[in-house]
């Protein structure tokens, strides 16, 4: 029996949740847990992976017929290395606070498995079309949970959405949400609730 033919919108929208990094891969998730803090950090550190993954993927399967076997993890590696000083610099010159806030976790981003992943799992065994969109998807995915996951850990841990205060005056902060326990205790639940709604999703 052959195999069914994956169409071009399924090969971005399953980054998005079927094969979500964070929720259901579980890559990713030191940077997930540390930057998250806020909104604003969640976002720009999605930003910046979905830009280094995009690129990456691009870059690998336009490369791919001519990268030996023996290093193709180590050209991958580079490929990503370079992308990832772009993104760095790019906010160390221009959203220096961003920067400062997200510290050593964007040069962090070469090693990050969810990127050098699908490198490997999928950049490197198709076109040019079809490894953009799941670049993006997977990117999409990775920044959305991580703008969610922040925007929950923000909204009890300061009041604020991306810096504006939304909670009434006489609420009083949760200060765990934003040490790592409230990090792991929120993404602990936003992987649950994923994983019972796929499973409601299974049984219809």
């Amino acid at each position: 029996m052959s195999k069914k033919k994956v169409t071009l919108i399924q090969e971005f929208l399953k980054g998005i949740w079927k094969e979500n990094p964070i929720l259901i891969s579980l890559l990713g998730l030191c940077p997930t847990l540390a930057v998250t803090v806020s909104a604003e950090n969640g976002l720009a550190m999605g930003l910046a992976a979905t830009f280094v993954v995009i690129s990456s993927s691009i870059i690998v399967s336009m490369l791919r017929k001519i990268i030996p076997s023996e290093v193709r993890i180590a050209s991958f590696i580079v490929i990503i290395a370079t992308f990832v000083t772009i993104a760095d610099r790019f906010l160390a010159a221009y959203f220096p606070d961003i920067s400062s806030s997200l510290g050593p976790f964007i040069p962090l981003i070469i090693v990050n498995c969810m990127i050098l992943g699908r490198q490997e799992a999928f950049a490197s065994k198709n076109g040019i079309g079809r490894s953009f969109l799941d670049a993006f998807g997977v990117g999409l995915g990775f920044t959305l949970v991580l703008v969610l996951l922040g925007t929950i850990r923000e909204l009890f841990g300061s009041g604020t959405i991306f810096g504006i205060q939304v909670m009434w005056d006489s609420f009083h902060p949760w200060a765990v949400m934003i040490l790592p326990p409230g990090a792991f205790l929120a993404l602990g639940l936003m992987i649950g609730a994923s994983n019972w709604l796929n499973e409601l999703g299974e049984k219809k």
